[in-house]
């Protein structure tokens, strides 16, 4: 059943019927370069390229790259990575710095049309000449000077006369507007930082919404789709639109959709950025971020992250997603596509004494149930095993449906076992279970006895075969719902400690090839993730979800 338009769709629709032709219709994502994407931008980079697939209309990727002081080209790098791995290729690579020239000559058009002039005020003083909402801002005793002088101050401020904070360029428009964003907004200002791609050619750099727009039209771009805290500056992008009329190229529409906000997790660049600076994570790819590349080294999918976002939808109103929403997600694919494998990350030995004690037997697992076609995988099976501590109880009741003294249970792809005695150290810690096993109940065998039911079935690795590793356990970032929702509380105090923990275990020799970015279930554990710092001699496995939903017994 095909499903329905959203309400961007709908806008497209409406557009093709009145404005546009389908071929004229081109989309755009535009990052700016100054961190990670985060999960929050898949929903973006998502609705753009989806609609370019479902209109057959070109992408561009066009980088906000405005501001010397805070971007690299190493953000950039990792954006393109990030949504080439997503699956998504765009049409033309653009820059926002590809257009200095041309954003230069237009503000220069403004200044001779009387719209806009050099302002030589502190940024404190033009900050308290705005009002508020509720008051109208004043005017700056520099809003009418001579354009002769206008200009003559913005080539010097082009050349490197003045200083930085010495002047700014400001759009002549409406002091007493009740959006603020059209009192006098600033167009360019001094900065003496070396840009990533034009080095130091420039000292005077645009502001964003200047830029916005004009790089839209230069790029023949449609429709400038923006998250909903950019409704405000929609006045402003076609403010500038209007003062360099006639255009003669399409004009660009600017629409607005909710930005994707998820529980348990902030999204701003800043404060993402701040918890890297202060040590409360290892870095933008930390597997605790909500960085596309802290997802990816978690073990999302971009399979995963696209049906997320799509599940999410697209809306009109903020609202906030649950982070269960996303595990789900990761769930639903990684239950197809992940092989099975055993490991045991709290291992007690098992001894079971009647099994030959030079015999290892290989039986058989499936490689994965959802896909039978991959067929089987070799398990190793010898009298000493490791199976979770917690697997066993000395003593329990009947709701306990794992290993006691005198239960059976069968163990995963092999026999039914029975617990016999256990041997405790000097502090009467249990540090091994003898068994016995039924020789005749190995599982596919054919038998009755294979056949017969018992209550529980544990994971089990064989002791001289399975292969030591670390595991890193991760829960949420943090333990608030919206820990940054409270504008008197600092979001870092509702920071997990426990979102992060390390520790060692075992696990079935049948990954002995596996490589970082391999991805397996952990029978009756979870989907587990081998590192990037995994190595030859080194197993690390990133545990990406759980089987189900925990977490609300936690909280």
């Amino acid at each position: 059943m095909e499903r329905s338009l959203h309400f961007i769709e709908h806008i497209i629709e409406e557009d093709l019927k009145k404005t546009y032709s389908e071929s004229e219709l081109r989309f755009r994502f535009p990052p700016e370069p100054n961190g990670y994407l985060h999960i929050g931008h898949v929903k973006a980079i998502c609705l753009n390229f989806n609609l370019g697939e479902r209109y057959n209309a070109p992408v561009n990727l066009r980088f906000d790259d405005t501001n010397p002081a805070k971007e690299e080209q190493q953000f950039v790098d990792a954006i393109k990575e990030n949504i080439d791995w997503l699956g998504y290729k765009w049409d033309r690579e653009c820059y926002a710095s590809d257009y200095f020239e041309e954003l230069y000559k237009w503000a220069h058009a403004l200044i001779d049309k009387g719209r806009a002039y050099i302002d030589s005020q502190t940024s404190e003083e033009i900050a308290q000449q705005k009002g508020t909402p509720t008051k109208p801002g004043t005017e700056s005793p520099y809003r009418n000077r001579s354009i002769t002088e206008n200009k003559t101050l913005f080539e010097q401020m082009r050349a490197g006369q003045h200083k930085e904070g010495a002047h700014v360029l400001r759009a002549k428009i409406d002091m007493t507007s009740p959006n603020m964003l059209l009192r006098d907004p600033v167009m360019y200002r001094v900065l003496f930082k070396t840009h990533h791609r034009t080095g130091d050619d420039w000292c005077i750099y645009p502001m964003y919404d200047w830029t916005h727009g004009q790089s839209d039209y230069i790029e023949h771009v449609s429709h400038s789709l923006c998250s909903l805290e950019f409704k405000p500056h929609r006045d402003l992008y076609d403010w500038f639109l209007d003062s360099l009329s006639p255009l003669s190229n399409l004009r660009p529409k600017q629409r607005e959709f909710a930005r994707l906000n998820l529980s348990y997790t902030v999204t701003s660049k800043r404060k993402l950025a701040t918890l890297i600076e202060e040590g409360h994570v290892l870095g933008w790819d930390d597997p605790r971020m909500p960085t596309i590349a802290g997802l990816r080294r978690r073990g999302y999918t971009p399979t995963s992250l696209r049906n997320f976002v799509d599940a999410a939808g697209v809306a009109k109103r903020e609202n906030i997603i649950d982070m269960s929403l996303l595990e789900h997600s990761i769930r639903e694919d990684l239950n197809k596509t992940a092989p099975r494998v055993m490991a045991v990350l709290n291992p007690i030995k098992l001894t079971v004494f009647n099994y030959p004690d030079d015999r290892t037997e290989i039986l058989e697992g499936e490689i994965n149930p959802e896909q039978p076609e991959q067929g089987t995988r070799k398990i190793p099976f010898s009298k000493h095993l490791y199976i979770e501590r917690e697997d066993f109880k000395e003593e329990a009741n009947r709701k306990f449906f794992r290993l006691t003294l005198g239960k059976e249970v069968r163990l995963k792809n092999a026999y039914i076992i029975k617990g016999e005695s256990v041997v405790k150290d000097n502090s009467g810690h249990i540090t091994e279970i003898i068994c016995s096993y039924d020789p005749k109940s190995k599982s596919g065998s054919g038998t009755e006895e294979s056949q017969r039911k018992v209550k529980g079935t544990l994971h089990w690795v064989s002791q001289s075969d399975a292969l030591p590793i670390e595991v890193r356990l991760y829960d949420r970032l943090f333990k608030e719902e919206a820990p940054d929702q409270d504008k008197e509380v600092d979001f870092k105090t509702y920071l997990n400690p426990d979102s992060l923990s390390s520790q060692s275990g075992y696990v079935e020799p049948s990954v002995s090839d596996a490589l970082p970015g391999d991805r397996f279930q952990f029978q009756r554990l979870g989907y587990f993730i081998v590192d990037t710092e995994s190595s030859s001699t080194k197993l690390i496995f990133n545990k990406t979800v759980g089987l189900r939903d925990n977490w609300s017994k936690k909280v």
